[in-house]
């Protein structure tokens, strides 16, 4: 094949390529990532974790450079069998273009707990309506992780937020 001819070929990958490169649909685990994690707790037992990953790709490369609403990620998870349920949330920036996130709020019904929730985590402001990390920004990777009691989980929902 001479030079002449490879030009299709050339410009073919250049635009069929970068996606196979740039761009992962997730994060890879693996041996090869680690994970640092920064703990903050305080005494009602809610705790603040920060997470910088080392060694991970993430899916943002070839998206668009700011963050919206699909990058905070919530999740909820049971972990006591007896007595009052316990339940666990997690918010996650997962943005990695450097915006911070700030006055997250969520949907969160007449959200209650039998146990202390730190205030300055999660606090329902009125109904419907709670409002994540005090309103100061979330950093990418920063995870707010809390606890709560009560006998169902509250479907919590991503509601509003000021982006970069």
């Amino acid at each position: 094949m001479t030079i002449k001819n490879s030009c299709p070929l050339i410009i073919f990958l250049c635009f069929i390529m970068p996606p196979f490169v740039f761009c992962d649909g997730g994060m890879h685990s693996g041996p090869s990532t680690q994970i640092l994690h920064s703990f903050q707790e305080d005494r009602n037992g809610s705790i603040a974790v920060s997470v910088k990953a080392e060694h991970a790709t993430s899916r943002k490369f070839w998206l668009h450079g700011s963050c919206t609403s699909k990058d905070i990620s919530i999740s909820q998870s049971t972990t006591s069998t007896s007595g009052i349920p316990q339940f666990i949330v997690q918010i996650v920036n997962t943005c990695v273009s450097g915006c911070a996130p700030r006055d997250i709020h969520l949907h969160c019904g007449w959200f209650a707990s039998a146990r202390i929730v730190n205030p300055r985590l999660f606090k329902r402001i009125s109904y419907d309506d709670c409002l994540i990390n005090g309103g100061n920004p979330l950093a990418s990777s920063q995870i707010i992780r809390i606890a709560y009691s009560n006998s169902f989980m509250y479907p919590l929902a991503f509601k509003s937020a000021k982006f970069c």
